[in-house]
């Protein structure tokens, strides 16, 4: 029990920066406290003291504004960072080294029986304000950014932005490989509280990338008319059809955004 808690701590020193000591994470974490209190209302669940757990669960629910269901099934060194709005569902299932932002939902998508709710692989990081709805799984060492909506299973490595969620990173690097990790995280600007510009859209991606490729093609077409005056003196370059600036508002908002 006591190795557990001491791994608990341990681990929230390793993931944020502003813990200065034992005694204020162990009083001053509401994370913490729901993990430990969750852990008790399980043990009262596997027991099949239902009620009881679930009055255990809706305690700390009001002590730490984090709902964990007694039945949701969490493994070793899980940190949720502040924490507030956090919802687990009954049937989640979290592996180890697991990291949460507030207002992160685990939630399902239908009322029926049985498995209902995500399962987390380990080394998963899902940042602010995200969304996991489904049994479906989300695969060690993914990232889910802020805000994001996910409804269908991520790949091992994947990082995952938007509404709704799309895989801009695919790697095959070994989940343990923590200097690629950071290195592909810095080059992709992955940011848990969505921030910053530099989490990348897919969608604005794309679009300036056919942008370009225009571009592109209307020089290489500019010098060949200009080759074939030259060659032909009654070559005549017709004028291209004009084009409303209106219409590409929203594109040049949308770049815009994405820098």
């Amino acid at each position: 029990m006591f190795s557990r808690l001491k791994e608990d701590v341990q681990s929230v020193f390793h993931r944020d920066p502003a813990a200065r000591n034992t005694f204020e994470v162990l009083t001053n974490y509401p994370g913490l406290h729901a993990l430990l209190l969750h852990r008790f209302a399980h043990w009262l669940w596997n027991l099949g003291l239902k009620w009881l757990a679930r009055t255990v669960s809706t305690i700390s629910r009001w002590l730490t504004g984090i709902e964990i269901h007694p039945g949701a099934t969490i493994g070793r060194r899980f940190f949720i960072d502040h924490g507030m709005g956090v919802v687990i569902g009954e049937t989640t299932v979290i592996g180890d080294d697991v990291t949460l932002y507030q207002g992160v939902t685990l939630g399902g998508t239908s009322w029926n029986k049985g498995k209902r709710h995500p399962t987390l692989g380990n080394g998963v990081v899902v940042g602010a304000g995200a969304k996991i709805l489904g049994p479906f799984e989300v695969g060690e060492g993914a990232k889910v950014g802020s805000n994001s909506v996910v409804t269908k299973a991520v790949p091992e490595g994947a990082t995952v932005v938007g509404i709704p969620g799309r895989v801009i990173v695919k790697h095959k690097d070994k989940v343990g490989d923590d200097a690629r990790r950071r290195e592909m995280e810095e080059r992709m600007g992955f940011d848990a509280y969505g921030v910053t510009d530099e989490m990348p859209d897919p969608v604005a991606r794309s679009v300036r990338a056919l942008l370009d490729h225009m571009h592109a093609v209307d020089d290489r077409i500019e010098n060949m008319c200009k080759a074939l005056q030259k060659v032909n003196k009654d070559y005549r370059n017709g004028a291209l059809p004009p084009l409303d600036d209106e219409d590409f508002d929203c594109v040049r908002e949308e770049a815009d955004k994405h820098g």
